[in-house]
């Protein structure tokens, strides 16, 4: 039996959706019939894809939030409700890394070249700037849309984690310990909303190409950094994922004839990165 996954009428709410990843899900979205409200602080980088959605024929409006102000999403989210409707599926997709909270080295030693970012040279307000914005960037959103959520048929969040919720990666403390949060807040809220019908799990991107970590992956010549070329040994099927390869598993979790008894999980889309010891 063929099963096509589709999201007619349903309105899903996207933070971060004036980025790459989560621009495309959103468009993917409402290709499938979705009417999506695009949320970003950067309201014109949403409103691009919001263009691109409306030229194909979908349904989607651009709001400017911050996900670190309550007030403020109280009000996106009443201009939501008056737009589109009562939210049906809330993708938390607001996050990311900051130079601040990053280290120049991977191992500490003694005697490192002078200017160097250690563990001890790291910023205080980047360490808080980036575990707010993924901690508490995605549990305010939740906390306001999920208020029109109970009961709905079908109703479900889902979290973006990373590969640094299950083993840390070198150089970014912060941002590891934030998707590792990221990873136990899905499953509390799997079991704190379970009695009123609303489904909480989170996918796992492993490595793919944004403009945040662009800098990192290549060099100015575009090849590969070093750090690229580890993770690619680490990665089974060496190579990067493409933002494409995110939907499937995304639109499994958020689809309730596919997955109505899946609640709290995290579900890893990386090409074979977490089962891989390295050996």
């Amino acid at each position: 039996m063929s099963r096509v996954i589709e999201f007619k009428e349903k309105v899903v709410v996207v933070t971060g959706a004036g980025g790459v990843l989560c621009g495309y899900m959103a468009k993917e979205f409402a290709k499938a019939g979705a009417k999506v409200a695009l949320l970003d602080l950067n309201q014109e980088a949403a409103q691009k894809f919001v263009d691109d959605i409306e030229a194909e024929g979908g349904i989607a409006k651009a709001y400017k939030a911050n996900v670190l102000d309550k007030d403020n999403l109280e009000e996106v989210r009443q201009a939501v409700v008056s737009d589109l409707g009562p939210t049906d599926i809330l993708v938390n997709g607001a996050g990311g890394n900051n130079p601040k909270a990053t280290t120049d080295n991977e191992f500490h030693q003694t005697d490192l070249p002078e200017g160097t970012k250690s563990f001890f040279d790291l910023d205080k307000a980047g360490i808080e700037f980036v575990f707010n914005l993924n901690y508490l960037g995605t549990l305010l959103p939740t906390q306001v849309f999920a208020q029109d959520m109970a009961g709905r048929k079908g109703a479900n969040i889902i979290n973006i984690s990373s590969m640094n919720a299950f083993t840390p990666l070198t150089k970014i403390p912060a941002y590891s310990g934030a998707k590792a949060a990221i990873s136990n807040f899905t499953q509390w809220l799997a079991v704190h909303f379970s009695k009123v019908g609303i489904r909480c799990n989170a996918i796992a991107p492993g490595f793919l190409v944004t403009n945040q970590n662009r800098g990192l992956l290549f060099n100015e010549d575009g090849s590969p950094s070093e750090r690229a070329k580890k993770i690619l040994r680490n990665t089974p099927m060496e190579r990067f994922g493409e933002a494409e390869e995110l939907i499937g598993g995304l639109f499994f979790l958020a689809d309730e004839n596919s997955a109505s008894f899946v609640n709290g999980v995290v579900l890893p889309i990386d090409g074979g990165f977490s089962a891989y010891s390295g050996v």
